[in-house]
This record gives C-alpha cells, structure tokens and sequence, in this order.
C-alpha cells in the first residue's frame, strides 16, 4: 500500500440550512485520509496543534492510516469557518487562521519517500513543490488546490502543474485557472500543461474525466438532502486514489472510470452528516452497494 497524502487537519466550524457545528475536524488531508483507507493503507503528513483531540489521530490509526507524517506542534491548529446558504454549491468563508500550518515545511519518513501515489492536497503550491522533489520515483503524482493560490500564486502553481500526472479541479476553479468558459476546454488547456488526467468535480452534478482522447462523465448520487457539503471534493479524491493504490492499475482506462464512481460514492456518504461523522459509521459493504446502485444509474 503506497499512498501518501499530504493536506491540511483542521477544525471547522459550519453552518448550512441543517444546522451548524462549531470546531469539528475538517481538513483535505483528513477526509482524503478517510476516504482512501476503504481500499489502502494511506500515509497522512500535516501538522496539528496541541488542541488537536488525541482520539482522532487514534481514529485514524483504527482506520489503518499511517500518521508518522502528522506534526504535533505548539500553538493551535489550522481554524476555518464557513456558511452554506440552500444552494450547497455556494459557500462563504467568513474566517481562515493558519495557526501552526502557516510554517509548516515537512521533511517525510525515509519510507514516506518511496511512494507510488502522492497527492498534493490544497495547500500553498510553493510547499507543493518543496515537498514534491522529495519524493524519489512517484508512478502518480495527483494535486488539487483553492481559488485563492490561483489568484495569488498563479505562477508557483502552474510550475507544479507541469510536474504532475492528475489534476483536480471544480468548475469554478478550472474556469479560473484557464479563463476558459467551456469545461471541456477548460480541460484541455490543463491537459497541455502536463497532466496526462484531469478530473473535475462539478459537485452534486457529479464530474467529468478527461484524457487526451476521451472524455467520461460520472452522475453524483441522488441525494435530497445535503447536511454538510464540506470535504465532498476531498473524499472524492481520496476514494478516486485510494481505489487506484489497490489496483495498481495508474494508467488502465477501465479502472481509472471505475475510481472516478468509487470517489464519487465516497462523496456522496460525505455529505450525509456534518464533518467527519458519516465516515465513523461508514461500511466497505455500504460502499458497494452504492457502487451498484451507480451502475444502475447510468445502464440502459
């Protein structure tokens, strides 16, 4: 099993139309980290501080997640807040403290180095690229990122970008990215800069998958209600690699469309409840129901 993961562990604090939630664990490396332990054994770097609950990272330990690369340092850890309105696609940021993620530069394990899937979640693209080089010989190296390091460091981040095999992005992002209007375009134009795979997520209209010569396109589960849509892209990510790291299959195009599903159903529990919870709970017997319920989605 040989997937790192490199993201944020936070505290998050919600409100959506089903209520709000102060302080709950969060981060793009935490849900990706959830997500992916159905199929792998992932490895998580981040940093935490000292309020960071110590049953958590036991929870992830129960999960079969690697935490060697999890920091423990003084000072409090990355805080994020944020309000849903009824459209769950529409966000508002109303409070962002770094705390002790701000300086965060990891040096990996030994063993860290070695992986055959690294995913740069969304986190500055400069640290991107220091913790990139010391990887030895990645098979894939995935990324994702935020609208804010497109508008501020547009340059350090398409840098990356060239060095990288999987690209994702939601709509608004990859629009803002390319200044392209059409998604399919959109896509292309990232395809260009390097990736050979770019996926974007176009949330609860599910995503799209681009290769030079194709194009697939994956529903989101029908859901009436969405409790919590905070980590969705996240989980979908780490579903997508953490299926891939089982596989071993980086390249097939049969099993690349089958972990796009696999990150879809994985978003689609995500938003069931707030945070992390539904994942608590969560079965590998769930998650393949759903998965043919998916099939029968999209059969005729």
């Amino acid at each position: 099993m040989s997937l790192v993961i490199v993201g944020s562990l936070a505290f998050d604090t919600i409100e959506t139309p089903y209520g709000r939630r102060e302080k709950i664990v969060g981060g793009s490396g935490t849900y990706c980290a959830l997500a992916a332990s159905f199929f792998t054994q992932p490895k998580i770097v981040g940093v935490v501080g000292e309020d960071f609950p110590e049953g958590i990272l036991e929870f992830f330990k129960n999960k079969k997640i690697d935490i060697r690369g999890i920091e423990v340092r003084p000072g409090k850890t990355f805080y994020w807040e944020a309000r849903y309105g009824d459209d769950p696609n529409q966000r508002s940021t109303l409070r962002t403290e770094p705390n002790v993620f701000e300086n965060f530069r990891p040096q990996l394990p030994s063993d860290y180095k070695k992986a055959d899937i690294v995913f740069l979640a969304n986190i500055d693209p400069d640290l991107q690229d220091d913790i990139l080089v010391q990887f030895q010989n990645p098979k894939l190296v995935a990324m994702d990122t935020i609208n804010f390091w497109i508008n501020t460091k547009p340059e350090a981040l398409l840098q990356v970008m060239e060095k990288v095999n999987l690209y994702f992005g939601n709509e608004e992002e990859i629009r803002l990215l390319t200044e392209e209007k059409n998604l399919i375009k959109a896509g292309r134009k990232i395809l260009e800069r390097g990736p050979f795979l770019v996926v974007i997520k176009k949330g609860e209209h599910g995503a799209l998958v681009l290769e030079k010569d194709s194009v697939f396109g994956v529903l989101a589960h029908p859901c009436e209600e969405v409790h919590d849509p905070t980590g969705a892209g996240d989980s979908f990510a780490g579903g997508f690699l953490g299926y891939l790291d089982k596989t071993k299959a980086f390249d097939a195009e049969r099993e690349i469309r089958r972990a796009a599903v696999y990150g879809s159903v994985l978003a689609s529990f995500v938003i069931e409840d707030f945070g992390i919870e539904r994942f608590k709970s969560l079965s590998p017997q769930e998650i393949e129901r759903r998965f043919e319920r998916f099939k029968k989605l999209v059969s005729f």
